[in-house]
């Protein structure tokens, strides 16, 4: 081995150790100690630990978010913005390697004749190969090639935010859905009970006892129920459109699982530690990836004022006849070392540099932002978790207390002590209440998958596990 070989290897040690401009910091960040609105001390355990499946125990909304990730048109799109990054990446790392380049040519060219000698005509081959390359002397390539692949992985958190909206938006709107098909039971059951109402006031207006004002009072009140039968139909029709854009399907109905009155919400659902949100949320990992993107392409701003080293070479061979060319006496080649460097660009360069510094700044107020928010978002699906809780109490109680009053008024009116006011006053108390109860039910249950969205649920599962919805195996794996 020669001693120039050592040399050059320790040279390019030296050069791939060497790259221009700030290397990558996170920015520090105080996270708070405890989330607003839990009721329990902080620990580490948390609810986002826990796979989607094992969150929506419902085997109907399991399948429908099963097919939702197979199928869904934004996830479609986020999963090809991942492969235009991934890409992204090898065309920045192509620049680690020589280009090479193939040249060929053939011209037939006739002179004329002169001073005796006859005209000639004669054909020229040629062919040869091309080879530049620059040596990243101040890291420019590799910073690029940095910034390249933190947009690809950040294009991967954003996918995987995407999978995980994607899975709690389908398991609130199918809850949504739920609460619509709730409403319109007590609709109906409220239809049920004013037609009642109003035949017995018609019975009594036929055998001389009633009054006319009673019966256009019941048929007035059992109108404006029914009215809201047909406007239930359309909301759920609406509803299960929504969930087939989701599913990436045509629209069309729905299948459901178990009813909303019979779904109980989880008693207890630790948020874990605030600061392990940092890792836990996909956007902000994603908005993190972008602050390390932009402060590599600080340093390759940096790397232009320095002067570019690069090589260039050419083979070839330059003949007559094209079965020569090949042949060492009519090689050609060349062998050229440059530097190429900035003197002047008008200040072209120093504006560009101070453009990626205050990129890089928008980028760590972003991602400062986006942690602020990400603590917003926790502290209010807990607090409305909680709250909600008191507010369905209250409106279990309000049901109950309408009605009982429903039934002694009927009682009081088949006795003679009450009028027909206070019956239907009861049964139009009676119908809102119960909805507000549904709607009450329903936001409680759509606070705890919130939570799990906004918790970043299921950071720590497989992707291939979360799209099958199920812990897969590894076939490699052995008991």
């Amino acid at each position: 081995m020669t001693p120039r070989i050592p040399a050059l290897f320790a040279l390019g040690l030296f050069v791939s150790a060497c790259a221009v401009g700030p290397d990558y910091e996170r920015p520090e960040t105080t996270p708070p100690e405890v989330y607003r609105g839990e009721l329990a001390p902080a620990e580490a355990e948390s609810y986002a630990d826990l796979a989607w499946w094992q969150v929506f125990e419902d085997e109907v909304l399991q399948s429908l978010i099963r097919e939702a990730l197979h199928a869904n048109y934004d996830l479609e799109v986020a999963i090809h913005r991942v492969e235009q990054a991934r890409t992204g990446v090898g065309v920045a790392q192509s620049a680690f390697y020589p280009g090479i380049t193939g040249e060929g040519n053939f011209s037939r060219q006739r002179t004329p004749q002169q001073f005796g000698e006859d005209a000639m005509t004669f054909n020229t081959f040629f062919g040869g190969l091309a080879l530049a390359w620059e040596i990243d002397i101040w890291g420019r390539i590799r910073r690029l090639s940095e910034s390249a692949e933190a947009r690809y992985l950040g294009s991967e958190e954003a996918r995987r935010g995407v999978m995980l909206t994607l899975a709690t938006t389908v398991a609130q709107s199918y809850l949504t859905l739920l609460e619509l098909d709730r409403e319109l039971e007590i609709a109906n059951q409220t239809v049920a009970s004013f037609q009642r109402t109003s035949d017995l006031f018609h019975q009594r207006f036929e055998g001389g006892i009633g009054t006319r004002l009673a019966t256009a009072r019941a048929d007035a009140a059992l109108a404006a129920t029914q009215a809201a039968v047909p406007e239930l139909e359309r909301l759920i029709a609406i509803q299960e459109n929504t969930i087939s854009v989701l599913l990436g399907r045509n629209p069309g109905p729905i299948p459901r699982g178990v009813p909303l009155v019979e779904r109980q919400v989880a008693p207890s659902v630790p948020a874990g530690l605030p600061s392990d949100l940092l890792e836990r949320r996909p956007d902000i990992v994603q908005a993190e990836r972008q602050m390390q993107s932009a402060n590599a392409l600080i340093g390759a701003a940096k790397a232009d004022f320095f002067p570019r080293i690069g090589l260039t070479a050419f083979y070839g061979g330059q003949s007559e006849h094209l079965d020569d060319i090949a042949k060492g006496r009519f090689n050609v080649w060349n062998a050229v070392g440059s530097t190429v460097g900035p003197l002047f660009q008008g200040f072209r360069l120093w504006e560009q540099y101070k453009g990626t510094k205050a990129f890089y700044e928008e980028t760590v107020a972003s991602y400062e932002g986006t942690i602020v928010t990400a603590f917003a978002e926790v502290s209010n699906t807990l607090t409305t978790r909680e709250k909600l809780a008191g507010v369905r109490e209250a409106r279990e109680r309000s049901v109950t207390a309408y009605q009982e009053a429903v039934e002694l008024s009927l009682m009081r009116y088949d006795a003679g002590l009450a009028g027909y006011y206070e019956v239907l006053d009861a049964q139009q108390q009676l119908f809102p209440a119960e909805i507000q109860l549904a709607q009450a039910q329903l936001g409680q249950l759509l606070a705890v998958v919130d939570l799990y969205r906004v918790l970043g649920g299921g950071w720590q599962v497989d992707d291939t596990d979360w799209v099958a919805g199920e812990f897969v195996p590894d076939e490699g794996a052995t008991d």
